[in-house]
């Protein structure tokens, strides 16, 4: 009997991880050891980790040494069921040597409808607009109200230029905009593919009339939107931010918003998530804010499971990771 055949057993992190890649994981031999708990509770996950092969990692809680030691020397690989992973002590996996799996690249297309909707919600002022029927203020006899930002014959900057913001240029190519920029501590080889041209922060901040945010959280993009940042940008810029909160100083951005430094903002992601109800972000006519629904379709949310599911089951056959984190 192959390696690949023998059983083995995983933790299941979440219990509603799609049945498809839990039956995928069975076919090859796992138990599959299902945490029932939602929101997930660490005291369950401590539980029933002790003496797992492998672990499905399918939700936003930390994933560090207390995880790693509850499971045991014999833990052969981990998971997320998640592009970003900021969540998780990468070092700590390094140091140990248990490969470690996400899920980049399947949520790109999902990621970049939800931007170009919110570059257009922001943009065109979804929400103070509704905001107005709800308080009796509908101006029919105004012709310069509400006026917004069209995509056609703007400047698009994108943070970041990974499979995300690429998924956005490439559905803007027939949007008839102005062009297309985007700042990477490196060019990115195919950005002809875009009609994309390499820019400095400073000058992507400068120029771009719809900045985009899709870069990975890391020590050196913290907070790198700030006040001097925003200040830097055109008072009729929109903002985008489909990333992670913490890129973003939230303080800030709500003094740009609501000084005029910035024209509007479109949030997926915020700090904390989930955001709080008297959050003064909340507040902001200016400013249409989700509950991070980025990956929140079933197509995109299957693919992620399988990714997650097909990563183990290499590790576990000695294969490398289809989308190893390091």
């Amino acid at each position: 009997m192959s390696r690949a055949t023998r059983a083995f057993k995983v933790l299941i992190s979440h219990p509603n991880v799609p049945v498809p890649a839990l039956e995928l994981l069975r076919s090859r031999g796992a138990e599959t050891i299902i945490c029932q708990s939602v929101p997930p509770s660490r005291d369950e996950i401590l539980q029933k980790v002790p003496g797992v092969d492998a672990i499905y990692w399918a939700h936003y809680q930390p994933l560090n040494a207390g995880i790693l030691d509850a499971a045991g020397s014999q833990l052969r690989c981990v998971s997320t069921m998640s592009s970003g992973i900021d969540f998780v002590d990468i070092p700590e996996f390094q140091k140990r040597g248990i490969p470690l799996g996400h899920t980049p690249g399947v949520v790109k297309n999902a990621v970049a409808d939800l931007a170009i909707g919110l570059m257009i919600a922001a943009g065109r002022h979804f929400h103070a607009g509704r905001t107005e029927i709800e308080r009796s203020q509908w101006k029919i006899e105004q012709i310069n109200w509400m006026m917004g930002q069209e995509i056609r014959d703007s400047v698009i900057g994108f943070f970041g230029f990974g499979g995300i913001s690429q998924a956005i240029a490439k559905r803007l190519q027939c949007w008839d905009v102005s062009k297309i920029i985007y700042h990477t501590r490196t060019r990115k080889e195919n950005d002809g593919d875009f009609k994309a041209e390499h820019v400095s922060f400073e000058q992507l901040l400068q120029e771009s009339d719809f900045l985009v945010v899709a870069a990975p959280l890391t020590n050196e993009t913290r907070e790198k939107f700030n006040g001097k940042a925003f200040d830097l940008m055109k008072r009729s810029s929109v903002f985008v931010n489909v990333a992670r909160g913490g890129l973003v100083n939230q303080t800030d951005l709500h003094d740009a918003l609501t000084t005029g430094t910035i024209s509007a903002a479109g949030l997926d992601v915020t700090t904390p998530e989930p955001l709080p109800a008297d959050s003064p972000l909340l507040k902001v006519p200016n400013c249409v804010i989700l509950p991070h629904m980025g990956t929140q379709t079933m197509k995109t949310t299957i693919e992620m499971s399988l990714l997650a599911a097909n990563n183990i089951l290499n590790a576990i056959e000695g294969k490398p990771m289809i989308r190893p984190a390091y």
